[in-house]
C-alpha cells in the first residue's frame, strides 16, 4: 500500500516518523509545507522541512522535536554579542544545514534537487519533497496588520490576534517535481496532525495539488484535542476566526476533500456530528509523546485504512 502524506511541524513530523517505522520506504512519500520558509542571517531556512528531514533521520532535538540534538550554541552567541539578529536561533550543527542549502540555491540548485541530496547524507529511506521550488511565503494578517509567518510565530509569539493568511506568490508556483507523480501513485492520501491554516492549506493551495488530492482517498489526523492544539497556535488561531477549537472544526476545513477523519478518545463525542456530515471517522490516542506511540498510531490508522 502506497501512502503520500501531507505535513508540517512537529505533529507532521511524528506522524510520518510513525508511518516511516511501519511502512516500506518506498511506499511512503512526504509532501512538506514550506509557507514558513524565510531568508534570516542571509540564509535559506526552512523550518518545517527540515524538522521533518531531522526527525526521520534520528537526529532532531528530543525535547523540542524541532533543531538538532547534541546542538551547541557559539554562533549565535557571537551573533547575539555583536547585536545581530537573535530572535531566530540556530544551533551550530543546525546552521550548516542552513549554509549548505543557501550555498547550492546559489548555484542554481532547486530546492527538491537539494532536499534529495541532503535524505540521501541523511540516510532517509521514505520520498521527502518541499511542496513548490518557488518562493511562497505565508503572511499572517493581524490587528497588528500584515506580518510575515516567522514574525508572527516566533518573534512575537504568536500574540497579535489573526484575521487572516496569504500566501504570496503562490498563483506562480507549482508542485515541485515527483509530487504530482507521488499523489497519483498513492492508494491513500494522509493530512498529517499539523496545523490546517499554515502547514497544510499552503501546500493544498499551489496550483494542481488539491485537485490531484482530491481524485484520492483521503484521510486526515487532528491537530486538536480536547479543544486544545498539542503544540503550537492551531487552536488560537481558530478561536481568532471566530470558529470554536476542536476535531470537527478541522474536519469542516477540509470539508468534502476527506474520506475520512481519525480523533483523539476524548474527543468521542464528536463523532456524531461528525458522521452527520458524512465524514467516516476512527477514534483512538492520537497524543504522541514517543516514538512506540507514533508508530502504534500509524499501525492502528494504515490498519483502519485497510479494513475499510
Amino acid at each position: 500500500m502506497k501512502i503520500t502524506a501531507l505535513a508540517g511541524g512537529v505533529g507532521g513530523a511524528k506522524m510520518v516518523d510513525g508511518l516511516a517505522q511501519i511502512l516500506p520506504a518506498k511506499d511512503l512519500t512526504v509532501i512538506v509545507n514550506t509557507g514558513d520558509d524565510f531568508e534570516h542571517l542571509g540564509h535559506k531556512i526552512c523550518p518545517d522541512l527540515d524538522t521533518v528531514c531531522y526527525t526521520l533521520a534520528g537526529l532532531a532535538n528530543p525535547e523540542t522535536g524541532w533543531g538538532r540534538k547534541f546542538e551547541s550554541w557559539g554562533a549565535m552567541e557571537s551573533i547575539s554579542a555583536l547585536g545581530g539578529p537573535d530572535w531566530f536561533r540556530l544551533g551550530d550543527r543546525d546552521l550548516g544545514t542552513h549554509l549548505e542549502r543557501t550555498r547550492r540555491l546559489r548555484m542554481g540548485q532547486t530546492l527538491s534537487q537539494i532536499t534529495t541530496d541532503f535524505c540521501s547524507a541523511w540516510e532517509i529511506g521514505p520520498g521527502i519533497l518541499p511542496m513548490c521550488d518557488e518562493a511562497t511565503p505565508t503572511m499572517v494578517l493581524t490587528e497588528q496588520g500584515e506580518l510575515a509567518f516567522q514574525d508572527y510565530f516566533v518573534a512575537r509569539h504568536c500574540e497579535p490576534q489573526v484575521l487572516s493568511f496569504r500566501f504570496a506568490n503562490i498563483e506562480n508556483s507549482r508542485p515541485a517535481p515527483g509530487v504530482i507523480e507521488a499523489i497519483k501513485a498513492a492508494d491513500h492520501v494522509i493530512i498529517c496532525p499539523s496545523n490546517p491554516w499554515v502547514s497544510i492549506d499552503p501546500i493544498l493551495s499551489v496550483p494542481g495539488i488539491k485537485d490531484e488530492v482530491g481524485k484520492k482517498h483521503v484521510v486526515a489526523v487532528s491537530p486538536i484535542i480536547g479543544g486544545k492544539a498539542v503544540k503550537g497556535p492551531a487552536a488560537k488561531m481558530f478561536a481568532e476566526l471566530g470558529i470554536t477549537p476542536s476535531a470537527q472544526a478541522v474536519a469542516q476545513h477540509y470539508g468534502s476533500l476527506l474520506d475520512g477523519f481519525i480523533l483523539d478518545n476524548v474527543d468521542e463525542e464528536q463523532v456524531e456530528l461528525m458522521e452527520s456530515m458524512e465524514t467516516t471517522t476512527f477514534v483512538t490516542n492520537t497524543l504522541m509523546k514517543t516514538s512506540e506511540d507514533q508508530a502504534q498510531l500509524a499501525q492502528e490508522i494504515v490498519d483502519w485504512i485497510n479494513s475499510r
